[in-house]
């Protein structure tokens, strides 16, 4: 009667001969093996961090901004980053960005990335540097011009047209 409430263990593989013919995808796995642990009755979970606890810039976030009637990109960066472990730094260049008004369509992002999170709120006019060990983020105006819906024969007739004004009011 007893036996009928005891399990009995899984039966034991016998690999005499398949062991010969596995061993280099062994010494393979070996290399490869990440350990892990028994959680509960049936799962198994790996001992290794997540992808975003090792690069904290591929957070997942999905924050919403209180609005206030003179929000700035700048406090707008400030609240994303708020728990991210990352600060944000104060440059000369910078002031520029975080000065302009926060666009409405930006109260609410995510779920995305938080390095997405921050390249969507300064705008492709704004390049973004992380330093990792002094867990600083910092912006910079892109190198290329984003030109505005002028197109460039208007622009380059613009400074032609200046110039043969410019010129009469020089003569007189």
């Amino acid at each position: 009667m007893l036996h009928g409430c005891t399990t009995t263990p899984p039966p034991i593989e016998r690999r005499a001969d398949a062991s010969l013919a596995a061993a280099p995808q062994q010494t393979q796995d070996a290399q490869e093996s990440i350990p892990v642990t028994r959680y509960g009755r049936y799962a198994l979970i790996e001992l290794v961090p997540e992808p975003a606890q090792r690069d904290l810039m591929q957070q997942v976030i999905e924050v919403a901004i209180p609005p206030t009637l003179d929000g700035t990109v700048g406090d707008g960066l400030r609240h994303v980053m708020l728990r991210s472990g990352y600060q944000l730094c104060e440059t000369v260049d910078a002031a520029a960005l975080y000065a302009l008004p926060l666009p409405a369509a930006h109260l609410h992002l995510g779920p995305l990335l938080l390095r997405d999170a921050l390249v969507a709120l300064a705008g492709p006019a704004w390049e973004l540097s992380v330093d990792d060990a002094e867990r600083q983020v910092c912006f910079r105006r892109a190198i290329k011009p984003h030109t505005t819906g002028a197109s460039p024969a208007q622009n380059s007739l613009a400074p032609a047209t200046t110039a043969a004004a410019a010129a009469p009011a020089a003569s007189a």
